[in-house]
């Protein structure tokens, strides 16, 4: 945990780093709305055999939804590192550790598949399994915040804040 702070005390200084903002319900909905696009894109990436474009949509669905939920609580951070580190540091107590491991995982495979020319070891069917399963994870979780769940996990945000 130590080392998450560490990381997210960084995040913090950066300029387009973590921000406490207000929540929207309109931008949730947007970035989910982009979440299910890139689901859909990386299917027809899929289909037509475009290996690269398809994990790096997979990447941006399970990015994009998780982006929503961190609006829904009223943070904002445009930072990929530092949202997935944020995300970790507030949800790691509620949901499985796999789904935080994947979204890493994710976001590695993006990166080796668009930057890089080796190509990687992948099932992309699993890929698509796994990415509709994990938005999936990140809408119910978003549709059973409650405002108690929400000010729980804001002062968790707050206090990062002043540490």
């Amino acid at each position: 945990m130590q080392d998450i702070k560490g990381h997210l005390k960084w995040c913090l200084k950066q300029k387009k780093g973590i921000k406490i903002a207000k929540s929207s319900e309109n931008l949730t909905k947007a970035y989910l709305k982009k979440s299910k696009n890139a689901l859909k894109s990386m299917e027809i990436n899929a289909e037509a055999g475009i290996t690269e474009w398809a994990v790096s949509t997979s990447y941006y669905a399970k990015y994009f939804a998780v982006y929503a939920l961190l609006v829904k609580i009223g943070a904002k951070c445009e930072i990929h590192d530092c949202t997935i580190t944020l995300f970790e540091y507030l949800f790691s107590h509620s949901i499985p550790e796999e789904i935080i491991k994947e979204l890493k995982h994710s976001k590695e495979d993006r990166v080796e598949m668009q930057y890089y020319t080796q190509e990687i070891n992948l099932d992309l069917k699993q890929t698509i399994r796994n990415t509709r399963k994990f938005v999936l994870n990140i809408e119910n979780i978003i549709d059973n915040l409650n405002p108690e769940k929400t000010t729980i996990i804001r002062k968790k945000l707050k206090t990062l804040l002043t540490e």
